[in-house]
């Protein structure tokens, strides 16, 4: 009998699309608006259209993407702060009102398209944080005392309750098992290949996925306590320290505004102030604003990031903002995780060993029969015997009374022989089994006929192809070797690092003990990376200074929590991104010279002298083109570093 609890049930919050959220932040519809206005202006300029109808659209440019940055320039002067968007509005006017129609509009769209990148961010992430919570579900079915089922909220679910997990529910607690036996699949929490066996006793996790096999746990963590709450904290708190990082080029715009400002009213003042005319002084005041506003700074900054950036989607890696592309130029250590990152993350068999008995069989015929039993079984390991069987030419046969043995293995007929697949480290296993099992990283099984055990087959989760020499571009980029976080145990993540040449290895790690070796290697000067791709890295991707996740097969909270999306899941760029940021750098730095050379020339020419305003437009129009045009050499095909490889989209 199954009777409804009076405890209030929740609902689970659906998952918006990219287009849906970019669409509900008003930034980016305003933004939007300018980019459209200011690029009909501008062709209507070129072709010769009707006057008044670009004035209307350089019109809408203007005030589609210039009310909220003179909105917060306000509040911001309100107290007495000085905002470089009100800058930027100001010296968008005043080269309007010189005749520069379109250089304003520019300084509008730049600085609109700008402020809703990060307002779009914002939102993802905190609907990505929100994208967290649905992995745990949203309701339990409590056994009450007297032995009745009751569902309930997860959400207040306490420490004591029992709760029945059926099979293919997610756990909606941490707690204990009291009854029954399943595999479970912990991936998202401990980044294990392969779906754990639990039975009495064993300890089971918050949104982890049950298997076949049913189970009763006592919860011993309140809701907000559990690992899954945890890694939503965690995420949270790191993506709002983040939240508030800055290019460094806004890091001196302040102070740069403060400059300007102060410095156009001692121009128009001083002269004043001796003698000279009030046209004379407004025009040279004016000259002087045009010529100091940042635009070519402004300009020296994000054309060689966006073309970085576009450059890298043309390679299937999307870098999220120019913010993360900045900090992957000075990345000094990479840390990745195991399965799914280094690996393939699904197993795949690696040896099958003949078993001395009299009823010994040869490889091939061992291969066969598991995969006879296996076919109908949809754990990773029966997916993995049936595809090497079928890759060394095996041919399905007909099986019956086949059986899933939760925690186990499998049972069938196979050709009048009864045939069973387990765990070599099952207590039913024979002691010898077990105990080559032991010494052995891989997975291992053993196959039976008519109860006598005739071979062992043995699994990996096996390394990407690219992954060795991913390491080695890592070590050659970085000076040191890449490190190695993972949940899963330490002998395998040994085995693995061995076999891809990673000498830092640390292993056994819940997702805040990632989250805590990744703050160590902060604390001690390190610029970190994290490569990631399940739930439980998403902590640790959300606390480095730059988190990149493997598209392919990650999760959409790590997608969403990832300053990078490597989308074809070729590691090897990895360092490419890495090297294309910090050839963008250096870019940006060659820029930032230039720019601040020409204005330094042509604010000393107004001060010192008399500029012409048309020359002094000119030089500055012309330095701005100038680092464009340098910026934008790495939208060229061969700006993407060959040598260490990088899928195309």
């Amino acid at each position: 009998m199954q009777m409804v609890a009076s405890r209030e049930l929740s609902t689970v919050r659906p998952s918006r699309s990219w287009h849906t959220i970019a669409m509900s932040v008003s930034s980016v519809r305003w933004a939007l608006v300018a980019v459209l206005l200011g690029a009909a202006g501008a062709i209507l300029d070129v072709f010769g259209g009707p006057g008044w109808v670009t004035a209307v659209a350089y019109l809408g440019c203007y005030l589609s993407g210039g009310w909220q940055p003179t909105l917060d320039g306000l509040r911001a002067l309100r107290a007495r702060t000085l905002d470089v968007d009100l800058l930027m509005i100001v010296a968008a006017l005043g080269a309007a009102a010189i005749g520069q129609v379109f250089d304003g509009a520019l300084l509008i769209v730049i600085f609109a398209t700008s402020g809703a990148l990060e307002d779009l961010a914002t939102r993802r992430t905190e609907e990505s944080i929100r994208g967290l919570l649905d992995l745990t579900p949203d309701q339990a079915t409590l056994v009450a005392d007297d032995g009745t089922l009751e569902t309930v909220a997860a959400s207040v679910l306490v420490p004591g309750d029992v709760v029945a997990i059926r099979p293919g529910e997610r756990l909606p607690a941490d707690g204990i098992v009291i009854e029954g036996a399943s595999d479970v699949d912990q991936a998202s929490i401990t980044g294990e290949p392969l779906p754990a066996p639990k039975s009495l006793g064993d300890k089971v996790f918050a949104g982890t996925l049950n298997g076949t096999g049913a189970l009763r746990i006592r919860v011993d963590t309140a809701a907000g306590d559990t690992v899954v709450a945890r890694i939503v904290a965690m995420v949270d708190e790191a993506s709002s320290t983040k939240a508030s990082t800055q290019l460094f080029i806004e890091k001196v715009e302040r102070v740069y505004s403060v400059v300007v400002v102060c410095a156009t009213l001692a121009v128009f003042a001083v002269p004043l102030a001796f003698g000279e005319d009030l046209r004379t002084s407004l025009l040279r005041a004016m000259t002087f604003m045009i010529v100091a506003s940042p635009c070519a700074v402004v300009l020296a900054t994000m054309p060689p990031l966006l073309a970085a950036m576009a450059t890298a989607s043309r390679h299937g890696v999307l870098v999220k903002s120019a913010v993360a592309l900045e900090k992957s130029a000075r990345i000094s250590c990479v840390a990745l995780d195991k399965t799914g990152t280094l690996t393939t993350g699904a197993p795949a068999v690696t040896a099958v060993i003949e078993l001395d008995n009299p009823r010994r069989r040869h490889r091939d015929e061992i291969l066969a029969i598991a995969a006879a039993a296996e076919q109908h079984s949809e754990h990773p390991v029966g997916r993995a015997i049936v595809a090497a069987a079928a890759d060394a030419g095996w041919t399905p046969q007909p099986v019956s009374r086949f059986a899933a043995i939760p925690g186990h293995g499998v049972r069938a007929r196979v050709a009048d022989h009864d045939v069973e697949i387990v765990n070599a480290s099952a207590p039913t296993a024979d002691a010898g089994i077990r105990a080559r099992a032991a010494t052995t990283t891989a997975t291992t099984v053993v196959v039976q006929v008519d109860d006598a055990a005739v071979g062992l087959i043995e699994l990996r989760d096996q390394p990407r192809g690219e992954a060795r020499a991913s390491v080695v571009s890592l070590r050659a980029l970085t000076g040191m070797s890449p490190i190695l976080l993972t949940g899963d145990n330490s002998s395998a993540a040994h085995d693995l690092a061995h076999r891809v040449g990673v000498e830092d290895v640390r292993a056994g790690l819940l997702p805040e003990d990632k989250v805590a070796a990744v703050g160590d290697l902060r604390t001690s000067g390190h610029r970190v990376a994290v490569v990631g791709d399940g739930v439980n890295d998403a902590p640790a991707l959300a606390t480095a200074d730059v988190g990149i996740a493997m598209g392919g097969i990650g999760s959409e909270v790590t997608l969403d929590t990832a300053d990078i999306v490597i989308v074809g899941d070729d590691l090897t760029a990895v360092p490419a991104i890495l090297r294309l940021a910090a050839r963008a750098r250096r870019i940006v730095v060659a820029n930032l010279v230039i720019a601040a050379s020409v204005i330094a020339v042509l604010v000393t020419w107004d001060i010192v002298g008399t500029m012409p305003l048309p020359l002094g437009v000119a030089g500055h129009e012309g330095s701005t083109i100038l680092v464009a045009l340098n910026g934008l050499r790495l939208l060229s095909r061969r700006a993407w570093p060959a040598d260490t490889g990088g899928g195309s989209a």
